[in-house]
């Protein structure tokens, strides 16, 4: 997992509350298994709409989405921020997210922000009159501002996750940091170890 630095760019305004996994990554897409690839099957169903935001150029790239409250609601697939990960997202604004899926955001190093929904609101009203409009989060400083203006806001993050997202260290990685103390305590555990025996 990479370390998360400061995330600059315009930022997708998807004013929609409730957005569910199932909208984002539809149960057809759910039967590869690598974990790569998904980007292309993110909101495949809305994107058949031709106003939807994800079809306007002009948002093509964006690091930044910002939605409304209770993103990542319905089934916990992890399959759902791996599409926006894939897609090329690196932050997620919103009033409020599911449990579960910020967790699994969390695990593979999508930043997610709540903010209240005035300011969320606000920045969706900036990005839709505003294409271009650059907006930065630093998880370092734990805030959202937009570039070329005062308009700065902090966010709260847990210290753990904070912590595992600048390092870059998912499960593997934090389990890998006692490396040593696995390995000495392989080399000097009790040889008697079960076995099994293919007698009848």
């Amino acid at each position: 997992m990479q370390p998360v630095k400061d995330i600059t760019g315009n930022a997708i305004p998807l004013n929609r509350a409730d957005v569910d996994t199932d909208q984002i990554m539809p149960k057809q897409f759910l039967k590869r298994i690598e974990r790569s690839g998904f980007g292309p099957f993110t909101f495949f169903d809305w994107r058949k709409d031709p106003n939807f935001v994800l079809n306007n150029a002009a948002y093509e790239g964006a690091p930044i989405l910002v939605a409304g409250p209770n993103f990542g609601c319905g089934s916990s697939r992890e399959h759902a921020p791996w599409g926006l990960e894939d897609m090329g997202i690196q932050a997620i604004v919103a009033p409020s997210f599911a449990d579960i899926f910020r967790n699994n955001c969390a695990k593979i190093g999508l930043l997610t922000v709540v903010l209240p929904q005035e300011d969320v609101d606000y920045l969706i009203a900036r990005a839709e009159e505003l294409p271009a409009q650059r907006i930065k989060v630093s998880l370092a400083q734990q805030t959202v501002s937009i570039e070329g203006t005062d308009w700065a806001r902090h966010f709260d993050v847990d210290p753990f996750v904070k912590h595992c997202l600048l390092e870059g260290l998912d499960d593997i990685g934090l389990t890998l940091q006692h490396d040593e103390d696995i390995a000495k305590f392989e080399s000097t555990r009790s040889p008697l170890l079960p076995t099994t025996s293919t007698a009848a």
